[in-house]
């Protein structure tokens, strides 16, 4: 065997967490309770950056004796899992929104502040102010935040443009960060963030669907940009269910998968639409009905929840036991963005638990595989599994579960 063929040897690990060893899109709540954990295990990573061989540190040493490395890490006594996957967040913006942190603390609601001219709008403006050259360094400095603290796939919308200028150089800006920096991005349009100040719902619907997406599709072709999802903020007074059908539709037809914000504040059936849409994916739901839960479960659709969110706003906090119950693929974000600054999915996993009820299991498949199938990235994402991605944490402690216990970042 040719010497040159590995990358990296991470040999005699005390636990190497596979998560899964079948080749499992996601996991459901009773398959999380046998996650695939490997005891004084070793693993093989190609030049390709994939996985070679995952097993015993014995069968590992003489299946690949007399082979050579460019790397050997010998993590004796410490963990290896997949790296972590973060399924929602919005981190290309400019401006500060630290001022509005006193508000929510004297019990100003989301609505409230948004009403006060903060919120989504204050970003806004401050964003399209800003260069592009400016957006791409601010995204590039907080991928390297979560990189620190093991996230090595995210997904990363646009929406704080609400104007096809600004959501193109978003996009541009999330675009050079996945051809330049080493965490892997999956990117979404979100351009019906919000209704722009000075616009109805109707006119910013039509702006969405007569204006920005075509725009978007032509730079699309184009090369300019890379999109992969396409997300709407479906809430009362926002976006509301039938508005949202249009923008979602209108990205499918576009080759685009729908991942979007549903039932966050209000009641609103987005649950119960997305999954007669196919949807992918559906965020937030602290407000989701029981019959969306049965249609999502049904549908596949994976249910991304946001510990950090109805954790900074007090919100009520998502029906997670119910959804793993009902059988839906219930996935962890950190909603990353100026009203939740969370780069780190340790402490995510960590609020799901304390706040969630997830059991420790449950939680980091939510923010390995399931988090990769939201994405659509469960086939080379989200396990240790020959063939997939090496992307990997090394763990200072002799058990995995310290991720989460200790909140390692």
């Amino acid at each position: 065997m040719s010497t040159s063929d590995f990358r990296l040897l991470v040999k005699n690990a005390r636990q190497v967490v596979c998560v899964c060893s079948e080749g499992q899109s996601f996991l459901l709540k009773h398959q999380t309770q046998n996650l695939a954990v490997m005891e004084n295990a070793s693993l093989v990573i190609g030049h390709d950056g994939l996985v070679k061989a995952v097993g015993g540190a014995k069968e590992i040493d003489e299946r690949f004796h007399g082979s050579s490395f460019e790397s050997v890490l010998d993590v004796s006594g410490l963990c290896v899992i997949p790296g972590l996957v973060d399924a929602h967040t919005h981190p290309v913006w400019a401006g500060d929104r630290v001022h509005e942190f006193s508000m929510k603390l004297a019990g100003a609601s989301y609505m409230e502040v948004h009403g006060a001219g903060g919120g989504i709008h204050f970003t806004v403006e401050a964003t399209r102010r800003a260069c592009e050259s400016s957006l791409q360094e601010a995204l590039m400095s907080r991928l390297t935040r979560m990189l620190r603290a093991g996230t090595t796939l995210v997904e990363c919308k646009s929406g704080y443009g609400l104007d096809t200028h600004t959501e193109l150089a978003m996009l541009r800006a999330i675009t050079h960060a996945r051809h330049t920096h080493p965490v892997a991005i999956s990117a979404t349009y979100c351009g019906a963030h919000a209704v722009p100040r000075g616009k109805t719902q109707e006119e910013a619907l039509r702006d969405v669907l007569e204006e920005q997406l075509p725009r978007l599709q032509e730079c699309v072709s184009r090369g300019e940009v890379c999109v992969d999802n396409i997300d709407v903020f479906c809430e009362k007074g926002v976006f509301e269910l039938d508005a949202s059908r249009k923008i979602l539709t209108a990205g499918r037809r576009m080759g685009l998968n729908i991942n979007f914000h549903g039932d966050e504040l209000h009641p609103m059936k987005a649950a119960e639409m997305g999954a007669e849409l196919g949807a992918l994916a559906i965020s937030h739901l602290e407000e989701v009905s029981d019959e969306g839960i049965a249609a999502m479960a049904t549908a596949k659709t994976a249910a991304v929840l946001l510990p950090t969110t109805a954790y900074i706003l007090r919100l009520k906090q998502p029906r997670a036991r119910d959804m793993l119950d009902a059988g839906v693929i219930v996935a962890l974000g950190s909603d990353f963005n100026p009203n939740a600054y969370c780069c780190s999915m340790p402490l995510v996993m960590h609020l799901a638990c304390v706040n969630m009820h997830l059991s420790l299991n449950e939680a980091l498949a939510a923010a390995t595989i399931n988090a990769a199938y939201a994405l659509g990235c469960s086939h080379t994402h989200g396990s240790l599994e020959p063939g997939k991605q090496g992307d990997l944490l090394v763990i200072n402690s002799p058990r995995w579960e310290h991720l989460i216990d200790r909140c390692y970042v």
